[in-house]
């Protein structure tokens, strides 16, 4: 079995300027704190996120928004951090709001190889800028396309050597469908176990899709 536990410092090797990176979390909660502040170390610059929201100030995604490093933002919603609306406005940061369900099925196709889907959700707003309008059964619909990233970054609450993760209550959000849809994967454990010593029918997303381990007992 091929060792996936590594260290921040092997974590920054992996990013880059102008990568795509997706992040867990809703409100904070759920997001890998730690590879976020590795994230802010390594320096890197004019990077895309893609995340549900950017918190609240000084929790998660909100201190990569502080450094201004991030170039563009897709997320369902921005209004519990105050900084992210004042970027945008400025034309410092490029903001696209998604709305929530159509965000997390554009990520959900990118993880399952569909080319998109159909959804009335967003017709007569600005939602509908610059895509196609698609007649079906006598309705219209938007073509959503499907999103991917270079890397997604977790958090579970347990985690074993092969990379299965359990994650406790409302962590789980939008965790295990970004680990599907990024080339590679990071988990930041907050327990660490070995291989098999988690139950089966706590696993919430299969090893196959996490690359890398931080965190835990490592």
């Amino acid at each position: 079995m091929r060792n996936k536990l590594i260290n921040t410092g092997e974590f920054m090797k992996h990013l880059k300027d102008g990568m795509t990176i997706m992040i867990g979390g809703f409100m904070g909660n759920g997001t890998p704190e730690a590879l976020v502040d590795a994230i802010i170390e390594s320096g890197i610059k004019d990077y895309t996120v893609i995340a549900n929201d950017t918190a609240m100030p000084g929790v998660g995604i909100s201190k990569l928004i502080a450094t201004k490093r991030v170039k563009k933002l897709i997320a369902s919603h921005i209004g519990l951090n105050p900084q992210t609306g004042e970027l945008m406005g400025t034309g410092e940061l490029d903001v696209t709001l998604v709305p929530q369900g159509t965000l997390i099925e554009r990520i959900r196709c990118g993880g399952s190889g569909i080319g998109g889907f159909l959804t009335p959700t967003g017709l007569g707003t600005d939602v509908e800028n610059g895509k196609q309008i698609v007649a079906a059964d006598g309705k219209n619909y938007l073509l959503e396309l499907p999103l991917k990233a270079d890397l997604a970054i977790i958090r579970g609450t347990t985690v074993d050597k092969s990379g299965n993760v359990f994650f406790a209550g409302t962590t789980k959000n939008f965790n295990p469908l970004i680990a599907t849809a990024a080339d590679t994967v990071v988990a930041e454990a907050e327990t660490l176990v070995e291989s098999g010593e988690l139950e089966t029918e706590l696993v919430m997303l299969s090893g196959i899709f996490v690359d890398f381990i931080v965190g835990g007992a490592n």
